[in-house]
């Protein structure tokens, strides 16, 4: 099972971390997810034991790939809002090759590796054009892929809309702590989508996150826009699969050299 086409996918999130092994060409899972809490404080020594800890107990050996929430580039974050501060700068790819000895490692951002997981194998699959995966939760995230590529490290949900950051009316947190209705706060991510819509035009918008088990809660009120607007449909294996997906035959190059690929 141990082919380069099988690859330890593993989603590091604020309050847990889970593994999984991949097949990629099918996006399947072909093991159990192991989950881990995300240690407190959550430094990169206690995080990369945790996830050479998941390796483990799958007695995994082989590439793994890795979405991180929050900001890389070659191989070092930048920024990672939801962790310790001293992942600033942090080589994450070299530390966990060291840790989990395995020559091949890659590593992106969380919501990118749903993206990927979407376009290829969920609600995204066969769709040419332009795709904006949007994930509604504690805050935005988004990936936004072209025919398949993606450009990683994106950051719309701080898009600024009427003088504010969008993650304050759009997302999950902002209508359950402002005790918006479905309609008022449907027409706010109505706002914010018609926003993206005019920047970059997509063929498709897929909406993420807890909420995407309901659109027919919301969906109703996204009135302005004119692009196709579908609901994710990988649920909580994508963030695994799409992980796995940067460590992928031909995909790694795709995530970091932005070549052009027909999924």
């Amino acid at each position: 099972m141990n082919d380069s086409h099988h690859i330890l996918g593993v989603d590091i999130g604020g309050t847990s971390i889970k593994a999984a092994v991949v097949d990629t060409r099918k996006g399947a899972l072909t093991s159990a997810v192991l989950r881990a809490r995300t240690p407190q404080p959550s430094t990169p020594k206690s995080v990369v034991a945790a996830i050479t800890e998941l390796a483990r107990k799958l007695k995994w050996r082989g590439p793994v790939g890795v979405g991180f929430p929050g900001l890389l580039k070659h191989g070092v974050v930048r920024r990672a809002p939801n962790l310790d501060a001293a992942w600033v700068r942090h080589e994450i790819v070299d530390h966990l090759r060291r840790a989990l000895s395995v020559s091949h490692v890659a590593v992106g951002n969380d919501a990118d590796a749903a993206g990927l997981a979407e376009a290829r194998f969920g609600a995204g699959r066969g769709v040419r054009g332009t795709v904006v995966l949007v994930t509604l939760g504690t805050g935005i995230g988004s990936a936004v892929l072209h025919n398949g590529s993606l450009l990683p490290d994106t950051e719309l949900g701080h898009l600024e809309v009427g003088g504010k950051d969008a993650e304050t009316f759009a997302s999950t947190v902002a209508r359950e702590r402002n005790k918006w209705t479905w309609e008022q706060w449907g027409r706010n991510v109505d706002r914010y989508l018609t926003t993206l819509e005019y920047m970059l035009a997509p063929d498709l918008f897929i909406i993420g996150g807890g909420v995407s088990s309901d659109p027919e809660q919301f969906f109703r009120y996204l009135e302005n826009v004119e692009a196709k607007i579908v609901p994710a449909t990988m649920g909580n294996d994508a963030g695994i699969v799409g992980a796995a997906l940067f460590a992928a035959p031909g995909v790694k190059a795709l995530a970091r050299k932005h070549k052009r690929t027909k999924v």
